[in-house]
């Protein structure tokens, strides 16, 4: 029986021939490390770079969390560069043509404190009665902020939903870390893919979870997002949690995590 503080998470393959995108959370000791990355179509394998991606931060959340994360910023800035590598020793090791490609958002919850980092346009939402207290910037010219975006050459021309950087990419990723945020009772953290928010009103997302338990939300929100999306919408991708104050922070919960490593990676360093 899942335990009244586990997120709940949801993935649906939409109108397209495989899901590309992976979702999962893992806790160990005092932490909870929620993880999701959308591979990038256009490119080789999206769906293995996600995984590995997955299978990456795990790996160093559960070496890493003992009890709980150290410097949270630090470790998960490196953590999601050190995906980024993995993706290109990966590509190097089986010979591509080019490195598999994904975006990558992670939130780690400890001690009634909430971090993030992410790189693409998968989202993390935080509400807070009733209201979205924050979110994340997408990585894409449509969000670049004005003061960067009027040195592009080429603006007027761009495809503004187009990502400026990824995990795979030829260069290093651009990675932004947010926190500590502290954690009142009743807030909701969500993590997706631009398949949920990209075919909903935020108003709806906002409504639905805070109206809603996660369990409840995401179901509905995958439904009308699949539905908007139509015969051939992108595929679907969330996980939440409710946060149910302080007396959940330090409490021991049942360890474990729902990333299965069904692929043989690269060595880690200090392997």
């Amino acid at each position: 029986m899942p335990h009244r503080f586990d997120p709940v998470q949801i993935s649906h393959r939409g109108g397209r021939r495989r899901n590309e995108d992976r979702v999962g959370h893992a806790r160990r000791g005092e932490a909870t490390l929620m993880l999701l990355a959308d591979g990038m179509g256009g490119h080789p394998d999206g769906d293995v770079a996600a995984q590995l991606a997955l299978q990456t931060l795990d790996l160093l959340f559960a070496r890493a969390a003992q009890p709980r994360i150290a410097a949270p910023a630090s470790f998960l800035a490196e953590a999601v560069h050190t995906a980024h590598r993995q993706l290109v020793e990966h590509a190097r090791l089986q010979a591509l043509d080019d490195t598999p490609r994904t975006t990558l958002v992670a939130c780690l919850v400890q001690e009634d404190e909430a971090w993030w980092a992410h790189c693409g346009d998968s989202r993390i939402y935080l509400l807070r009665d009733g209201h979205l207290l924050a979110r994340t910037r997408d990585h894409s010219y449509a969000e670049m902020p004005p003061e960067a975006a009027e040195h592009l050459a080429d603006w007027a021309q761009m495809n503004r939903h187009v990502l400026f950087t990824c995990l795979g990419s030829p260069t290093p990723p651009r990675v932004d870390v947010a926190g500590p945020l502290p954690l009142q009772a009743g807030d909701c953290l969500m993590l997706c893919s631009d398949g949920l928010w990209g075919n909903l009103d935020e108003d709806l997302l906002v409504a639905a979870l805070s109206d809603s338990l996660p369990e409840d939300a995401l179901p509905a929100l995958a439904e009308a997002a699949l539905d908007a999306g139509g015969p051939r919408c992108d595929n679907v991708s969330a996980l939440a949690l409710r946060w149910p104050g302080p007396d959940a922070a330090g409490l021991p919960l049942p360890e474990g995590s729902t990333i299965e490593h069904r692929l043989k990676a690269p060595p880690l360093p200090g392997d």
